[in-house]
């Protein structure tokens, strides 16, 4: 029987390694990266498993159009895709007042339009397939927004908004779309983007105070972070059911009863419990 067809792109690390190579023993796995020449991790771990066979490392950059055109035209010779991993992605932060409209926009370019665009020059290779799946990786911070993280939350909100449009659309089609909520997890994301990409402030800035005491509370839970190896397990288990039945899917310790909290305290409650430690 051939075997199915599975796409993640940012495939070289985090997430998206575990994920790709989880996915090789049920799928045959295009695992896209931005710079395969970079992606000696993933192949030492392709070895490791033999997985050679299962598994193809393509280049693809989410924000370039002639990138994603290539990465279309490759796909022609394997005819159908059956799973799609939206992956890629990257984390600005800082305060909206110090931040420039770029910041936004090179945000959005790999968290949105990146995502967008992908599925675009996917769809047309999942309609032949009834079954297919979409899985975009969002983040609490698709639900739930903190201070300082404007860019990241606001466009992994906007990848819901996103997700679930594309979600009702794609129904009559037998493609289900679902996104996956992580919490906090052990990824390079942490010391690659975030560190390099939150914008502290200058010296004398009002928001000084607030942001070393931001920074003193994501770094005391920093031994809290999850074992990024849920998340690629959650994302196998929901390519191999037959229909996702829910659009979200949150996984992390605590990141079900933050949700819930959010959902259903009134926000003057939710406010002063997020606020009151940071403005003292």
């Amino acid at each position: 029987m051939k075997r199915k067809i599975a796409i993640v792109t940012g495939s070289t690390s985090g997430f998206g390694l575990l994920t790709a190579l989880r996915l090789t023993s049920t799928h045959f796995v295009i695992a896209a990266a931005r710079h395969p020449e970079k992606a000696e991790m993933l192949r030492k771990r392709i070895a490791e498993l033999s997985a050679e066979s299962s598994i193809a490392v393509t280049e693809l950059d989410v924000t370039k159009e002639p990138s994603i055109s290539s990465f279309s035209e490759k796909l022609k010779q394997y005819g159908t895709v059956d799973l799609l991993v939206n992956n890629a992605g990257t984390a600005y932060g800082g305060f909206v007042e110090e931040l420039s409209l770029d910041d936004y926009r090179k945000q959005y370019e790999t968290n949105l339009f990146g995502l967008i665009a992908v599925t675009k020059a996917v769809l047309p290779y999942m309609k032949k397939n009834g079954g297919s799946k979409i899985i975009n990786i969002s983040s609490i911070s698709g639900q739930i927004a903190f201070p300082a993280f404007s860019p990241y939350a606001s466009s992994k909100h906007a990848v819901e908004g996103f997700s679930e449009s594309l979600r009702l659309e794609l129904r009559p089609f037998g493609i289900d779309v679902a996104v996956v909520q992580p919490g906090s997890y052990k990824t390079a994301i942490w010391e690659t983007s975030f560190a390099n990409q939150v914008a502290a402030p200058e010296a004398g800035s009002r928001y000084s105070t607030y942001f070393e005491r931001i920074s003193a509370y994501i770094a005391a839970n920093r031994k809290n972070d999850g074992d990024p190896e849920d998340v690629a397990e959650l994302i196998f288990h929901l390519a191999a059911k037959k229909r996702l039945k829910r659009l979200r899917y949150p996984i992390g310790k605590g990141v079900r009863l933050l949700i819930f909290c959010h959902a259903i305290l009134p926000w003057r409650f939710w406010e002063w419990a997020v606020t009151k430690n940071l403005f003292k």
